[in-house]
């Protein structure tokens, strides 16, 4: 069986995340959009530094994931940050509604790319960091630059 190359192409990263919070259980999902929103992710018009995923109905949701109005997109232009639907198998929207229901845990997107042309999120479950976890990583990171340096 031949493997299908995947032509990967990064439209946006969530660079805080990986600062602000410990991340594990990386899951790539699709994402419903309208005409207007691919095009203009087409185009690099996207923003996820402060959105999240909230679990309605046994469905997910991005929420506050900026994707700017499409510069022709006239009276079919879309609302940059309405709520927009995630696709996931129903056994994995259980799996993370359980692990945000046992505490401490929220999701959140962290890279959204166009695979194959098809829009897709990456999301990971998330734990926020205390503030001496925040000065480790500081630390952490001025010692591998002094080291790159050197």
């Amino acid at each position: 069986m031949i493997k299908k190359l995947e032509n990967i192409k990064v439209i946006a990263t969530n660079k805080k995340a990986h600062f602000n919070y410990f991340l594990s259980d990386f899951t790539e999902c699709g994402i419903v959009l309208v005409g207007t929103e691919i095009k203009s992710l087409r185009s690099h018009a996207c923003s996820i530094g402060d959105a999240y995923v909230l679990i309605r109905q046994a469905e997910m949701e991005i929420i506050n994931m900026h994707i700017n109005p499409y510069e022709q997109g006239n009276i079919f232009n879309h609302d940059p940050l309405r709520a927009r639907k995630l696709l996931l198998h129903k056994r994995q929207i259980n799996w993370f509604n359980n692990q945000v229901k046992k505490g401490g845990f929220t999701i959140i997107p962290t890279k959204v790319y166009l695979k194959n042309g098809k829009a897709k999120v990456e999301i990971a479950l998330a734990k926020g960091k205390k503030l001496y976890d925040k000065r480790e990583t500081i630390k952490k990171r001025d010692l591998e630059r002094d080291l790159g340096r050197e």
